[in-house]
């Protein structure tokens, strides 16, 4: 998952000095299998004028079809997003967020990748009163035996209700990952329901409408302070 709880993630950082966590679960099932994730950690701190450092630590969940279940640590990510043009009437902010994923799950057990891999992606963002959409793209760098280098791209647009709801869809696409495997096109639908300003809870759900079949969900909790 990119930007909580899209696939598709946006260019704004964390604001200078302030701290944003999560507890989430994430779910995906396509004909070989589930892997899930969950409890899983997520922490962003803004670091310095335009610069938020990421730290992910998910517990993951492996049920190939036709194998053993498995469990256990899975891979940690860690990364930053900076915004290099700030929005204005007239233009849409744009940031960079590459992200390193370390190899600390089992890649034998399908709990991780098994090596060092790298996103490196560019994010778009515009807003017009309630209404706000971003997007971008990118490449995957993942040299691990039996996967393959890709691009990804995706578009959301969402709008927010009310101070306590906000709803949005999106289309994400990713390249073949996988030696042999296809690609996929996902569309999807969620938001955010807003206990106060601090705390919500974030959710998603959809599935791939072409290339290789998989459901996938996203349900988390989110804090923010500063």
């Amino acid at each position: 998952m990119a930007g909580p709880p899209f696939l598709t993630d946006d260019p704004v950082p964390v604001e200078l000095h302030h701290w944003e966590a999560y507890i989430f679960s994430t779910y995906d099932h396509s004909p070989g299998g589930t892997d899930t994730a969950g409890p899983a950690f997520e922490l962003n701190l803004g670091a310095a004028p335009e610069l938020q450092v990421h730290l992910v630590v998910p517990w993951a969940w492996n049920d190939p079809a036709g194998a053993t279940y498995r469990s256990g640590l899975g891979d940690v990510e860690m990364g930053f997003k900076l915004r290099v043009l700030d929005e204005s009437r007239s233009r849409p902010q744009i940031g960079i967020f590459p992200m390193a994923e370390l190899p600390t799950g089992s890649g034998s057990q399908g709990l991780g990748n098994g090596r060092l891999w790298f996103r490196l992606p560019v994010w778009i963002q515009k807003s017009w009163g309630s209404w706000t959409t971003f997007g971008g793209g990118g490449w995957v760098i993942n040299q691990a035996p039996g996967q393959r280098d890709h691009a990804f791209a995706g578009w959301l647009l969402q709008h927010d209700l009310s101070s306590k709801l906000t709803l949005g869809a999106e289309v994400f696409r990713e390249g073949a990952d996988t030696v042999g495997g296809r690609s996929s096109t996902f569309a999807d639908v969620g938001g955010y329901l807003n206990f106060n300003p601090g705390f919500s809870l974030l959710f998603s759900a959809g599935h791939a409408f072409a290339g290789e079949r998989h459901t996938i969900a996203y349900l988390g909790l989110y804090w923010t302070w500063g």
